[in-house]
């Protein structure tokens, strides 16, 4: 394997432990026991990798590499040890899963690239690995999934970095630099969102965002 194959495992196994933690996080939030924390911290950094690789035809990761199983059965043992104060949930559980969307759409996006596909599906792509595992969480654990919640934008951010890394690879300038800064700016742009309470417009012109 070489340099860049490790950098890219890093980043995705990074990934992996960002959603996990916001997956664990939530399953404490709804009061779910330990086994059930650590079936959502799967769901959530495992999902939106597997729809990827599938989506691709090659053998998801998570069931190739042992090395995908250890982030979600950390972040279980870590939030069971340190997480404490439900207040704070929502807070951390954003970050995280903001850190996890960041990196996810800019993986998702070079490993569709490099199999071949065209710019807009490895765009797409890479959205759907950013957004897949926090649907199936928010789904399972019955929370109204941040991808549809109007009052809040999820799916954009993750746009924006497949685009922009989609971009640099294909001019030649993406570097791990050029990775960080791309997902620098989806984590900034995610977190001041929810932040500041930005939404997209709404799917009817005359329809208002319920509170």
């Amino acid at each position: 394997m070489d340099t860049a194959s490790h950098i890219a495992l890093a980043a995705d196994l990074l990934g992996v432990f960002f959603f996990a933690v916001s997956g664990s996080l939530l399953a404490a939030r709804k009061g779910f026991d330990i086994v059930g924390s650590l079936l959502l911290a799967s769901l959530a950094s495992l999902g939106g990798g597997v729809a990827r690789d599938l989506i691709i035809d090659v053998p998801p990761a998570a069931f190739t590499t042992p090395a995908y199983l250890l982030p979600p059965l950390l972040a279980t043992v870590l939030v069971y040890f340190v997480f404490s104060g439900v207040e704070r949930v929502k807070r951390v559980l954003v970050i995280f899963d903001a850190a996890g969307l960041a990196l996810f759409c800019i993986t998702g996006t070079i490993k569709a690239l490099e199999v071949g596909l065209n710019p807009v599906s490895a765009v797409l792509l890479g959205v759907t690995t950013a957004v897949g595992g926090g649907l199936l969480r928010d789904v399972v654990a019955n929370e109204i999934p941040q991808l549809f919640d109007p009052r809040d934008i999820y799916a954009l951010p993750a746009l924006l970095g497949a685009v922009t890394v989609t971009a640099l690879y294909l001019t030649g300038t993406f570097t791990l630099v050029t990775g960080m800064v791309a997902a620098s700016l989806v984590f900034t742009l995610r977190v001041l969102a929810w932040r500041y309470g930005w939404h997209a417009p709404l799917a009817a012109r005359t329809s208002s965002v319920r509170r």
